[in-house]
């Protein structure tokens, strides 16, 4: 067997970053002690097996002309250790013959049998290792040398892959035969490629093999460094002894707990990561789903989920779920006007863009041994959203996640209701409340932070409670993808060059969307201006313009777009404490005062900040119906209410100096009654059915949804349970729903 003996300079880029988990500790978080040293082993376990420490490899694995041999000796020489090039120190030696040569000699099939033979023949530690292209199609060679490396997938955009085999005058691969085209076999090569990375380096066009093997280096830092990706509530104060251990959770700890457990929500305790301006031009010509993986992967430390697996997540939650292969394309309205097309997942908004995946991220976050109940609040398309998106993971994980979801029985439109109501699966239940979304919201905000309640549950049923709204940061992570995105589709389609700002206008309630395409931004996207839309209950848009956020004598006022129909707006509280320099204290002074007294006024200092990147208005009913009747006169396109919202704000409120890009949050079908009565469609005793089918005769843009016509066609009503506006009632409710799931 070939060996190498390990080089003790790799040490230079490793660090023991494993400390113990300081848990905080109160009267009934000691029974449930067992899922946080279930995370802790979990980390624990992951660490001792796959950190880069002492005799572990560098492996890098890419296709040809990735320039693995180039990169692995720039960081052979930076870390003074051995380099082993795979065709030429092992195959090239072990058949004393040119990989070409053994190739044309044996053929496809038995060359990547005796390639990896020979690679199983051979060990190696503390090296820096450069795989041949095809290695990672043969299974156990690939296992063998996983178990002593950390494994750098070099991914270079295919079009630069191309340009230099022809440069290097290389016309055939392995795989390669008459009926397959080079291009083809290195799309078809990519599948091996993400199936045995632990972590991926983005080779932007343009960027020298010095970048690339810096790249790399920091990749595998941050791979090792598995304390380095923390996050804190946005009521976190920090100590004055700075010494002391600051309270942080993990990312995977975050998704599960949902909300902190001082009340606040969760952060991350760092900064976003940016991407340099090629590596985002190099993201223009890719898909939503090679966007998404690059995306999160970059923000989702591989500790918590391994990148491999995540991309399996994504491709998993955006393969077939939605209508369109784009997953969430732009269209052009008119002028300087685009909307962003939110809609073409199964429930028909634009909460399916990330709740296709998050429970998937869930299920893989939480230990085996408790079993997990997540209450949602929901002002419309959440709980039918929350409902699929959970009845979609593998049948274990249904066995110990269940889902209930809180709606104001008389505050969503017929539509949503019936299709909330139709979302109840094995594992989810609908339960209607005799209020507003507001109380919902409270309420189960109020449930969560009620450590008696809860800890009875973990005791007496061994369950733990979470939560899937957009205060869940495994919710609201993946809604920044799409915001990117929209930016990238109006590059490629030449609207503008990279680098050009834009203006987003998006319909506001809970601000989770909003505050996502503020993370875009931070991430390296050009936006100008963040566009708050409010309907009626215009307490964002006041508040923006005045910094004071007052309830009192502010009743919530029903619209023809209540998803936005919220006084309570969540994820403000993340922003502010962005835009506060992280005061936790502030932000606990700010909304404890929320509570008690339904009012706070913000300093002048932090308003002038916020107005920085922040404009706001509103849009009446009358306003809202006449976008509607307008936008279909002239171009043809049916708005929903929310969107119709957003382009009245918009119209009024951009200076047209840069493309708008609008965020239409719903397919118009959800909106039948309000739709057909902006476009003065006399109304005869339709029924949802019959309003949905009518307006898809009109042949209008976007074109009907069908999976919402599908949704219409399900003759059977389903039950549910409706609940008076009572906190002890609803926690009645979710006691009774463990039992009956769990017991």
């Amino acid at each position: 067997m070939l060996h190498f003996n390990r080089c003790p300079h790799l040490k230079q880029i490793a660090q023991k970053c494993f400390s113990s988990i300081h848990v905080r500790t109160d009267k009934h978080v000691q029974l449930f002690l067992s899922r946080t040293f279930a995370l802790a082993e979990f980390r624990k376990s992951w660490h001792s097996t796959h950190s880069v420490v002492g005799d572990k490899n560098i492996i890098l694995m890419g296709p040809p002309g990735a320039g693995k041999t180039t990169v692995g000796r720039i960081i052979g020489q930076k870390l003074g250790c051995c380099v082993i090039d795979v065709d030429d120190d092992i195959l090239e030696k072990t058949w004393n013959m040119s990989v070409s040569e053994k190739l044309q000699d044996v053929g496809n099939e038995q060359f990547l049998e005796e390639e990896g033979k020979a690679v199983l023949n051979f060990s190696a530690s503390g090296s820096v290792i450069s795989l041949t292209g095809s290695n990672p199609m043969h299974d156990a060679s690939m296992w063998h040398l996983k178990k002593n490396g950390i494994i750098v997938y070099l991914d270079v955009p295919l079009i630069d892959i191309v340009s230099r085999l022809k440069l290097m005058k290389i016309d055939r691969i392995v795989g390669q035969n008459a009926e397959i085209s080079l291009k083809d076999l290195l799309k078809f090569r990519r599948q091996y490629y993400k199936k045995w990375y632990d972590t991926r380096v983005f080779c932007e066009s343009g960027a020298s093999p010095e970048e690339v093997a810096d790249k790399v280096l920091k990749a595998v830092k941050r791979y090792q460094d598995v304390d380095s990706e923390t996050f804190i509530s946005t009521r976190h104060i920090w100590p004055k002894d700075c010494e002391r251990k600051v309270s942080t959770k993990f990312f995977s700890e975050a998704v599960i707990e949902g909300l902190a457990s001082d009340g606040g929500l969760f952060v991350p305790e760092k900064e976003f990561p940016k991407l340099n301006c090629r590596e985002w031009k190099s993201l223009v010509g890719a898909t939503y789903i090679e966007r998404a993986q690059i995306l999160l992967e970059k923000c989702i430390h591989p500790a918590d989920i391994p990148a491999a697996r995540l991309g399996e997540m994504i491709e998993t939650a955006y393969g077939e779920n939605f209508a369109c292969s784009k997953i969430a394309p732009v269209r052009h309205l008119s002028g300087n006007q685009f909307i962003l097309e939110l809609f073409h997942g199964p429930t028909g908004s634009f909460k399916d863009l990330s709740l296709q995946l998050m429970p998937h991220l869930f299920a893989h976050c939480i230990p085996p041994s408790c079993n997990y109940m997540i209450l949602v609040a929901t002002s419309g398309d959440t709980g039918s959203a929350v409902l699929n998106g959970f009845s979609r993971i593998n049948k274990n994980d249904k066995q110990r996640i269940a889902v209930a979801t809180f709606f104001p029985e008389n505050g969503v439109s017929d539509f949503q209701k019936a299709q909330i109501i139709g979302s109840q699966k094995e594992n989810g239940w609908a339960v209607g409340v005799k209020s507003d979304f507001d109380f919902c919201q409270t309420a189960v905000k109020g449930i969560f932070k009620d450590s008696d309640f809860t800890g009875f549950l973990i005791m007496e049923y061994g369950t733990v409670l979470s939560s899937a709204n957009s205060i869940n940061w495994g919710r609201l992570l993946p809604q920044v993808v799409y915001h990117a995105s929209a930016y990238l589709d109006l590059v490629s389609q030449g609207f503008i060059s990279f680098g050009s700002p834009v203006d987003v206008c998006i319909p506001t309630g809970n601000f989770g969307n909003i505050l996502a395409a503020v993370y875009a931004k931070m991430m390296g996207i050009p936006i100008r201006k963040f566009i708050c839309a409010s309907n009626q209950n215009h307490v964002l848009t006041d508040f923006i313009k005045t910094g004071h956020y007052d309830l009192r004598e502010r009743k919530l006022t029903q619209t023809f777009s209540p998803a936005i129909d919220i006084l309570k707006a969540s994820n403000l509280e993340r922003h502010l404490h962005l835009v506060a320099d992280k005061d936790g204290e502030l932000m606990t002074k700010l909304f404890s005062q929320l509570e008690e007294q339904h009012h706070f006024q913000i300093e002048k200092m932090l308003v002038e900040k916020l107005q920085q990147d922040f404009v706001a208005d509103w849009c009446s009913e009358g306003e809202c119906l006449a976008a509607i009747h307008s936008t279909y006169n002239t171009s043809g396109y049916i708005l929903d209410p929310h969107t119709a919202v957003a382009k009245v704000v918009a119209d009024r409120m951009q200076d047209k100096t840069c493309p708008v890009i609008v965020s239409s949050t719903a397919h118009y079908s959800k909106f039948a009654p309000a739709i057909m009565q902006a476009l003065k469609i006399e109304e005869i005793n339709h029924n949802s059915s019959s309003q949905l089918y009518l307006l898809s005769s009109y042949n209008a843009l976007p074109p009907p949804h069908e999976a919402l016509l599908e949704r219409t066609k399900q003759q059977e009503k389903m039950e549910y349970q409706v609940c008076a506006a009572d906190v002890n009632v609803l926690k009645s409710h979710v006691e009774k729903l463990i039992q009956s799931q769990f017991i």
